[in-house]
C-alpha cells in the first residue's frame, strides 16, 4: 500500500547539494514525490512509497549526505486521499 509522508529536514542542509542527493536517493529507492528548499533554511519533502521504503528513506535523511549536517528530521504521515506522483522531482524554493 502506498503512503505519503511530509518531511522537514533541519540543519546545514542548503547550499551543500543536499536536494540533489535526495533526488538521487529517492529515485534509486523507487520513491515518488518532491523536494524543495524552504526560506527558513530547512528542506521539505513529500515522499510516496511503501511503509518500508519510507522508513528507510527517513533513516537516510537522518544520516544526511556529506557535507550536509542534519540536526533534525520531522515526519508527518498524510491522510488519504492524496495526490499521487509518478516520479521524484526537485521544486523551486518556497
Amino acid at each position: 500500500m502506498v503512503e505519503s509522508w511530509l518531511f522537514r529536514v533541519w540543519g546545514h542542509v542548503q547550499g551543500v547539494g543536499f536536494r540533489e542527493s535526495v533526488v538521487r536517493e529517492a529515485r534509486s529507492r523507487g520513491l515518488a514525490g518532491w523536494v524543495r528548499n524552504r526560506l527558513d533554511g530547512s528542506v521539505e519533502l513529500q515522499i510516496q512509497g511503501s511503509r518500508q521504503q519510507l522508513d528507510a528513506m527517513r533513516g537516510w535523511l537522518r544520516e544526511g549526505d556529506h557535507p550536509a549536517l542534519v540536526e533534525r528530521v520531522d515526519a508527518t504521515p498524510l491522510p488519504a486521499p492524496f495526490h499521487r506522483f509518478d516520479r521524484f522531482d526537485r521544486l523551486p524554493t518556497l
